[in-house]
């Protein structure tokens, strides 16, 4: 057995009451959440942990590919402290996250809200749409700038895809800079969503209730994994956000939390146990 310390995540935290832990996005850090946080923390207890290779939370500590369990294993412990019953958060590669730490520990969760799960194993495996939108060209075009050295160019058509052409280059170099440095590790995100081998029969499972959003602007890949879990989960509710793209969670924040808070407060589950031994309770 290795002698290595097991990793633990940054964590931010605000608040009292219901546990709520929000997971970010990929080439984001926690730091996306902090509105929601201090839109939330009068009524509830929000933990918002940075997944790997993102924000101040380590590296990915070894060569081989990424999946999402090792992304809940790396947050457990910070899941574990929140507590239970508790609501999970998540955007895109942190809503697809937030899917699978819900099927792992199926007792302690109760509601998810996802914006745009991009957990694209669950879609055609050639990555086309109805629409004829392939991802595969953006994917490819940054894989070949990151093999090039040019971390830069990666993050630009990375980001352009999700925002639109100029996005990257209208950013100040202060938000530039991190995203180039977390698109580094874009192959083990890539390979997490379209590996991921859990089926989308395992989502009936979830009998909690849900709250799917997807942006009226958003890319197609989005658009059709969305509504293909909000269709396989037994309590989900599905709502489209006018003139909001991938990033909706960013970009337009405050409509967003609202939306958030509007469902977490309608779904407000009182806790029964004592607090010591909801505490104790330890996530998958």
């Amino acid at each position: 057995m290795s002698d290595s310390p097991r990793p633990e995540p940054y964590v931010r935290e605000m608040g009292s009451g219901p546990a709520v832990a929000c997971l970010h996005a990929n080439a984001s850090t926690s730091g996306q959440w902090h509105e929601l946080m201090e839109l939330l923390s009068p009524r509830f207890y929000v933990v918002a942990p940075d997944l790997y290779g993102s924000g101040r939370s380590p590296s990915w500590p070894s060569k081989r590919v990424i999946r999402l369990k090792d992304e809940a294993a790396l947050i457990a412990p910070a899941l574990a402290r929140a507590g239970a019953p508790l609501a999970l958060v998540g955007h895109s590669y942190g809503a697809a996250l937030a899917l699978i730490v819900a099927l792992a520990n199926p007792g302690r969760i109760r509601a998810l809200i996802l914006f745009e799960p991009i957990l694209l194993s669950l879609l055609d495996p050639r990555m086309t749409f109805a629409d004829g939108e392939d991802i595969r060209p953006m994917l490819s075009d940054a894989a070949a700038a990151l093999d090039a050295g040019n971390a830069n160019a990666a993050a630009e058509r990375f980001i352009d895809y999700w925002l639109g052409n100029g996005a990257f280059r209208a950013m100040p170099e202060s938000r530039q800079a991190p995203i180039a440095a977390s698109v580094m590790n874009l192959r083990r995100w890539v390979f997490a969503v379209t590996t991921e081998p859990t089926p989308l029969t395992a989502l009936r499972t979830l009998d909690v209730p849900v709250l799917c959003m997807h942006g009226a602007r958003t890319r197609a890949p989005a658009r059709s994994v969305t509504r293909l879990i909000a269709s396989a989960l037994p309590r989900a509710e599905l709502v489209e956000m006018d003139g909001i793209g991938h990033m909706g969670p960013v970009t337009h924040p405050a409509r967003v939390n609202e939306a958030i808070a509007r469902f977490l407060v309608r779904h407000h589950v009182e806790r029964e146990a004592p607090q010591e031994e909801r505490r104790a309770l330890r996530f998958a």
